[in-house]
């Protein structure tokens, strides 16, 4: 999400920027921009932004070309205020100049105090308050940027990688980062030209052509950097520290990928960052905070009403579809509220029954889905009030409806949904939460016990993607089956369908979901031991259910392979693999149970050798019914 560069050597910085911006295109972006800072000048600094492409910004450098030869450039990816040019980075305030990726929670709370002293804001982005913060503690005293920093990101809480120029220090620039990503490149005798100069970027496909030596920064790091290399480099506690320099082999496209064979392998890893995003911003710090999940943008909704004689219709397709079916049991077990899961291509040809006051719940990755947009509108052309899911903020979708929660989930570039996926299962169980928590059917104690495994879902993800080895054998012992079942009970459901739709997908072999009581109904026909079977045998109820539908099918010759509880005892007895994920509530099974789904897809496809990224007759983004 965002991309950021920063140079400082003895180059024009201008053209070095703008192509690193180039090199981060492939993230997704709405607004990009530049900094400058040519001393030549009163005052110094030199901002240049626009709304759109980056071969917009580069137009408008050439018509009004800066010399400078530090800078930092960004692009950014909206959530914080519209895409506009007034809220594209770099954020000026004062004498500071401010690139910045990830999210200010406390934000509002930090406007409204320095609005109190006197600063005036100028955009709508949570960006503007870091720089307010850095002019305010460095006009105060003493004329220390790299304290000046440290200081401000000590009021911050939140994700942030951040870089820093001032219009006092011309060659200068100051980088920190907690909880997104940041790394200094070196150039001098460690760099391909031979010159001294310095890079910071979020990504190393920024500055791979001229520098492949780089220096990680880790959560709480601040770097003051020049022409020279790194100044100073502090840790957390603000202490001076040094990081191991790493060598880069990657080439130009493979670092796109950060090292990933496929796009869509990264943003399967990308998952534990992608759902921390979500989360921030939203999840109230403590237990005891329950009631404050931030939703604050729903007001007016009258969920009372709604539980007596309304109900809520949900809208999606494809990937978006089967988050709806999970969120359906999300939000009528914990908040007692009516559900219905419509096919967005289906809904506005039937004749649907929406009475005024109603909700309806669009949901979409891309926020420009054709059939979504169309059911949306359909619904709130017959009374209903329109809430939207989607990751790409001022989307249609976004500008259709009453109200929009954005997930963070970031670009995606892979055609086949991974990260938008979990993050959309993420924001519903907090929707559903929240639901719960306003009708009275959810208790403080179960809904704080809820929120405090959302906190630690980012960490149970990450141990999923550490069994990556043993999930590509199974993949490789099943490479050549043509057909495959995917079965779930409950929550696991709308799970079984999400992975049978990842494998056929990207594989192009063909795969079923079903729920498991219905496998006597009619696909038990369809077993033989040439069928892997994937079932999901997760801990909670249901759980002896499915093994008994596992017999059934492991009796007739299928070969099982089971997602199941860590610490379980009796899977491994009936079931030829067994995928073991960590123990979480049953109600955010289906974030984690997803991810070994996605894997097995992807290392199926790759080793059948598809176009794993862009799979045949695929479009990222369906604009039209």
């Amino acid at each position: 999400m965002c991309g950021i560069i920063g140079y400082t050597g003895p180059r024009s910085a201008a053209p070095i920027l703008v192509e690193g911006l180039r090199r981060l295109e492939y993230r997704g972006y709405d607004s990009a921009g530049v900094a400058l800072i040519d001393p030549g000048r009163t005052p110094p600094m030199v901002v240049t932004r626009c709304e759109g492409k980056i071969a917009a910004l580069a137009a408008r450098l050439e018509a009004e070309p800066v010399s400078g030869t530090t800078g930092v450039g960004h692009t950014r990816w909206a959530t914080h205020g519209r895409p506009c040019e007034q809220n594209a980075h770099p954020q000026r305030a004062g004498r500071v100049c401010v690139v910045h990726n990830g999210i200010i929670e406390n934000h509002s709370r930090q406007r409204a105090e320095l609005e109190s002293r006197g600063r005036v804001f100028r955009s709508e982005t949570d960006t503007e308050v870091v720089a307010h913060l850095i002019d305010e503690i460095y006009d105060a005293g003493p004329d220390d940027l790299i304290a000046a920093v440290r200081e401000a990101i000590s009021r911050l809480e939140g994700a942030y990688a951040i870089c820093v120029v001032h219009d006092a220090h011309p060659e200068q620039i100051v980088a920190a980062r907690h909880a997104s990503p940041l790394l200094i490149g070196l150039g001098g005798e460690h760099g391909e030209h031979g010159l001294s100069e310095t890079f910071v970027a979020s990504d190393v496909a920024a500055i791979l052509e001229h520098t492949r030596t780089v220096v990680d920064l880790d959560d709480g790091d601040i770097a003051l950097i020049d022409p020279s290399g790194i100044l100073a480099l502090l840790d957390d506690d603000g202490q001076p520290v040094e990081r191991g320099r790493r060598r880069i082999e990657w080439s130009p496209l493979a670092a796109e990928k950060q090292g990933f064979k496929h796009f869509m392998l990264k943003e399967i890893f990308e998952q534990p960052r992608a759902v921390r995003d979500t989360l921030i911003g939203r999840l109230p710090q403590t237990r005891a905070d329950a009631d404050a999940l931030d939703f604050g943008n729903l007001a007016g909704l009258d969920l009372a009403t709604l539980a007596e004689r309304n109900k809520i219709t949900i809208v999606a397709c494809g990937t978006s579809w089967h988050a709806a079916l999970a969120g359906k049991y999300l939000i009528e077990q914990l908040a007692r509220l009516p559900v219905e899961v419509d096919l967005a291509s289906e809904f506005r040809y039937r004749e649907p029954i929406v009475r005024e006051g109603d909700l309806v719940l669009a949901i979409s990755q891309s926020g420009e889905t054709a059939d979504t947009k169309a059911a949306l509108q359909e619904a709130q052309r017959l009374g209903a009030v329109g809430l939207a899911i989607c990751n790409v903020v001022d989307s249609s979708i976004a500008r259709a409806a009453d109200h929009v929660l954005y997930t963070h989930a970031g670009p995606e570039i892979s055609v086949a949904s991974t990260k938008a996926f979990t993050t959309q299962l993420t924001m519903l169980t907090m929707l559903a939460v929240h639901f719960g928590r306003q009708t009275g059917a959810l208790a403080d104690a179960r809904a704080g016990a809820l929120l405090d495994g959302l906190r630690e879902m980012p960490v149970a993800i990450d141990a999923v993607l550490g069994v990556q080895a043993a999930i590509k054998i199974i993949a490789r012992r099943w490479v050549k089956a043509r057909d495959w079942l995917y079965v779930g009970r409950g929550l696991s459901f709308p799970v079984a369908l999400e992975g049978a739709l990842k494998l056929k997908e990207i594989s192009y072999v063909h795969a079923e979901g079903y729920a498991s009581g219905e496998m006597k109904h009619g696909p038990i026909a369809l077993i033989d031991e040439s069928v892997p079977v994937v079932v999901l045998a997760l801990e909670g109820p249901g759980y002896h259910k499915t093994l008994s539908n596992l017999e059934e099918v492991r009796s007739r010759g299928a070969k099982i392979i089971a997602v199941a509880t860590a610490g379980d005892d009796q899977i491994g007895d009936v079931a030829d693999d067994v995928i073991l994920v960590p123990k979480v509530d049953p109600f955010l099974q289906p974030i984690l149970a997803s991810v070994p789904l996605q894997l097995l897809a992807y290392h199926v496809a790759d080793l059948k050798g598809t176009d794993v990224d862009q799979p045949r007759n695929l479009a990222k983004s369906v604009t039209v019914e």
